[in-house]
């Protein structure tokens, strides 16, 4: 498999993952989150229905939570993907804001 590239866009409060196909990198899904002082809410988890079912979401997730971990960010899972993934995933769970 090709290698996932993820590029964080703040201005549009977004993961945006590419994989480059035979020299031509397109777009292939990405996380949507509105961003408060200390903590991303992850909102939305789409990955383009041609490219389902090789493990991108898992490794985009991925990258969101361990770049949110590097900003000293803590999460609020709303999208139900993220709140699958984090469960099955329990090195993320002190990411997880508790309810307020």
């Amino acid at each position: 498999m090709a290698e996932l590239r993820v590029d964080h866009q703040p201005a549009r409060e977004r993961y945006e993952a590419f994989l480059d196909d035979n020299g031509s990198e397109q777009s292939v899904g990405y996380v949507d989150y509105m961003s408060e002082p200390d903590t991303l809410l992850l909102t939305h988890t789409v990955v383009h229905e041609q490219f389902g079912g090789r493990g991108i979401a898992g490794q985009l997730v991925k990258y969101v939570l361990d770049d949110a971990r590097a900003q000293g960010k803590q999460i609020v899972p709303v999208c139900s993907y993220i709140q699958s993934y984090v469960g099955k995933h329990p090195e993320y769970a002190d990411l997880v804001r508790e309810q307020r």
